[in-house]
């Protein structure tokens, strides 16, 4: 059977081949075909409030490592544009600033805040200049409340992405969540990217690993809902304490819903709780280790810190231990695939289907 040959009966299914966690090749390989199509975050519109301000990043730091830049123009309007000069390549913004037009320190090439080419020193001379070539890409970008999303390649949909989390919960002011940096943090797990997402994707570790988690959440109504690019683990509470006050409008009104913790692939987590949001990003560096980013935003601060979005970093200390041990695992002569729970692991199965149609099952 071909290697990442996933079977869609999860009755049937054996899960990936090893050499998909262990084979750098493969890792390799996934820059481009699973991550630059994909849409992802890329941080938060308040961080260029004003016009003029320009926040530079670097996407999936140590792995897409790709250069962009946010911008707010004179109208307003936010731009993420590539920030390498299209004269020789170097970095055009360097720190945060507020400028009134992007101008490259190399050789002094300058660009309005919308990335269009302005102007050029010594280049009188040159034939059909300027083109569009001369200008910063435009990365598609798409707002949800004050969060930017994008794709690196043109004509992705966000769609398959993001439109069931952002319609399931769209009842939820998100513009009105507080991002608070003292309660964000930065995670390293010595285990490849997958294996920590994969985890995320079952609810069935829960009363083994977690718990704490474990007295608040109904493990027997925990349910998997999935869908094209995405899916959804409803938390259900065990009590009626520290539940969603559901609009009559939500398709979950007259549940007990404790958390909403939604999967976007190939590396994205949203935990809704009733205090607010943990947005949890999954930053491949090696086929051995990631960097998990924790961005916390608060909405209600009264119920921050209870119910299932309680003691978030005990949770994580679990989770990686966990992981870690299953990459130590993976690496195995004696191991090669593994089965499914048809009744708990419906969401690591939907994530091993994508990646098998992506990667195609005979690579």
């Amino acid at each position: 059977m071909a290697r990442f040959f996933v079977d869609p009966d999860i009755a049937k299914a054996q899960t990936l081949h090893t050499d998909f966690y262990t084979d750098p090749a493969i890792f390799e390989l996934s820059k481009e075909k699973i991550f630059s199509p994909s849409w992802q975050w890329l941080g938060d519109a308040r961080s260029v409030a004003d016009t003029g301000q320009c926040s530079p990043f670097y996407l999936l730091e140590h792995f897409l490592d790709e250069p962009l830049v946010l911008t707010r123009d004179r109208s307003g309007t936010v731009h993420c544009l590539s920030n390498v000069c299209t004269h020789r390549g170097t970095i055009v913004v360097r720190e945060d600033c507020k400028v009134s037009n992007l101008r490259c320190r190399y050789h002094g090439r300058l660009f309005g805040l919308d990335g269009k080419f302005h102007s050029m020193p010594e280049f009188r001379e040159v034939e059909n200049f300027p083109s569009p070539d001369d200008d910063l890409r435009s990365i598609p970008l798409y707002p949800w409340g004050h969060w930017l999303f994008g794709s690196l390649q043109r004509g992705s949909s966000k769609a398959p992405y993001l439109n069931d989390m952002m319609e399931r919960v769209g009842w939820l002011p998100v513009a009105d969540f507080v991002f608070e940096p003292s309660l964000s943090k930065d995670y390293v797990v010595d285990a490849h990217w997958a294996l920590y997402c994969e985890n995320y994707l079952e609810g069935f570790h829960i009363p083994f690993v977690h718990a704490g988690l474990n007295a608040v959440i109904d493990f027997g109504n925990y349910t998997t809902e999935l869908f094209t690019r995405s899916n959804l683990q409803l938390g259900i509470a065990k009590d009626d304490e520290d539940c969603f006050d559901l609009p009559a409008s939500s398709v979950d009104y007259g549940k007990k819903v404790a958390a909403y913790y939604f999967f976007v692939f190939p590396n994205m987590m949203f935990n809704f709780y009733p205090w607010g949001l943990s947005i949890n990003i999954v930053q491949p560096l090696s086929p051995a280790r990631c960097k998990i980013s924790f961005l916390t935003y608060v909405w209600k601060e009264e119920l921050f810190n209870k119910g299932a979005g309680a003691d978030l970093d005990t949770v994580e200390m679990e989770d990686e231990e966990v992981v870690e041990a299953v990459q130590r695992g993976v690496r195995s002569r004696f191991y090669t695939h593994g089965r499914y729970s048809v009744t708990r692991e419906q969401g690591t199965h939907h994530f091993h289907r994508i990646i098998s149609s992506i990667l195609g099952p005979d690579l």
